[in-house]
């Protein structure tokens, strides 16, 4: 804005004031584009709210159409050492089989006198190093003594590790692998005193199960952990140990989790979209009497509502409407339906499209071609639906921060006509008051010009 102005001297008007409510009206526009972007902003953070829940629900409805989601596992074992955990897609089952090995990782040391010991062999600058009997790599050492090599050691970004030690026997070098097994095992040249001491061999785990000479097996790992054994579970060992059972059986409960997820997921969307179109006498949000989000609800309710054909209402496995709009989940009629035919019930969820074809049931076993329908399930049609809503919402938030940057340029523009506007002001008043006091000085002049006249004699 223009300068100050000097309140007026002459006329004894308070000018800074007068221009002040002048420029209060002049801004009368701008404040109202101002108002528009604020508007807006909130409009647009409603919209975000929406998509934000429209994205955990389109998630939560691709997890519904996921196999492996409806083929959850809890494991159990006869042991308290070994302990088995299951991922998405696990096939129920049970072995038997005794811990035959568990997985070392390799510690060896070499001793020396003193820690300023020479610690490499004769004349040499470097130590082999081969891991897994592949061929060695030279690791140069600047510092010939146990710290030294170690330091070398662990700047090479090998899988092995060194620290020294000071002990009742001497200075100990220790050498460990960061990983189990023999894979993993390592050998040391170049070091004065020749090959360090294996005080731990590397090892691997090792399960037999049955008799190996007589149709059994064994099965084994670098590591502890040990897959493959039933599908989807993998078997934790932690000592040697005979007849240790693991059996897998299908959770349901699992299961009818993710499905309650799905529900409030969606009930998330519609409480959001509640929440940002309400209207009271006292209050009206962002997206109040919005086609965009209502038609949301509408589509969101309508997909619920209408069930399925061939299969009829959702209610059948716990899943309906309630006279608020939102979605009720009956776990417990869930669990029961689920139980009585889970293909059923994954056949109303999931996609029935050809191209998404169910393949197998929880239990592993396949689902006949003549169960597939090309009716979609609960879950796609919901994620379809999620999915397009949230191109409509990105869509209206692109198209009010088009709105946003226009207002903002008109409210620029208002800047620089509002600063004419006020020097425009400043300058009337200046130039008033230079008139005025022109005036008051031709005043003064008429007054003394007057009063020098002579007086008329009364006797004229």
């Amino acid at each position: 804005m223009a300068g100050s102005t000097v309140d007026g001297l002459v006329s004894g008007l308070s000018t800074s004031s007068l221009i002040s409510q002048l420029m209060q009206v002049e801004r009368v526009p701008q404040t109202q584009l101002q108002s528009k972007v604020t508007t807006q902003q909130k409009i647009q953070s409603a919209y975000q709210g929406i998509n934000t829940k429209l994205a955990s629900l389109k998630t939560a409805a691709d997890d519904m159409l996921k196999t492996t989601s409806w083929q959850i596992g809890k494991a159990t074992s006869s042991s308290s050492t070994v302990t088995a955990t299951t991922v998405a897609g696990t096939v129920p089952g049970s072995v038997t089989f005794d811990v035959t090995g568990v997985a070392k990782a390799q510690v060896s040391t070499a001793k020396y006198a003193s820690a300023t010991d020479p610690a490499l062999a004769g004349g040499a600058t470097k130590v082999g190093i081969s891991i897994g009997g592949a061929a060695a790599v030279d690791v140069n050492v600047t510092t010939n003594t146990p710290q030294g090599v170690a330091e070398a050691i662990n700047g090479a970004g090998l899988n092995v590790r060194a620290s020294v030690l000071t002990t009742d026997q001497g200075t100990v070098l220790q050498l460990s692998s960061t990983k189990t097994g023999e894979a993993n095992g390592f050998t040391i040249t170049g070091l004065a005193g020749g090959a360090p001491t294996d005080i731990t061999p590397a090892e691997d785990a090792v399960i037999e199960v049955g008799d190996p000479t007589a149709g059994g097996y064994t099965v084994t790992s670098s590591s502890n952990a040990i897959t493959g054994v039933l599908t989807g579970t993998t078997i934790n060992v932690t000592k040697l140990e005979n007849n240790v059972t693991v059996t897998v059986d299908a959770d349901n409960g699992a299961v009818a989790d993710k499905m309650k997820a799905f529900v409030d997921a969606a009930n998330s969307v519609m409480t959001e979209i509640s929440t940002q179109t309400s209207y009271t006498a006292k209050a009206k949000q962002p997206l109040t009497g919005n086609s965009t989000v209502r038609q949301i609800s509408q589509t969101m309710l309508g997909q619920i509502g209408t069930g399925q054909s061939g299969y009829g209402s959702f209610s059948q496995f716990g899943v309906e409407l309630d006279r608020y709009g939102k979605l009720t989940f009956d776990r417990e009629q869930f669990l029961k339906a689920y139980a009585d035919d889970p293909t059923k019930v994954m056949n109303a969820v999931m996609a029935e499209d050809p191209t998404v074809q169910i393949t197998t049931a929880p239990d592993g076993t396949k689902i006949p071609k003549s169960k597939m329908t090309a009716v979609m399930g609960l879950a796609e049609r919901i994620s379809i639906a999620a999915n397009n809503s949230t191109t409509n919402i990105t869509n209206a938030i692109k198209g009010s921060e088009s709105l946003v940057t226009d207002l903002n340029k008109r409210i620029d523009a208002w800047d620089l006509r509002l600063e004419n506007r006020e020097a425009a002001l400043r300058k009337q008043f200046s130039n008033l008051e230079v008139s005025l006091g022109k005036l008051n000085q031709q005043s003064t002049w008429l007054a003394g010009q007057i009063s020098s006249l002579p007086t008329p004699s009364s006797n004229g």
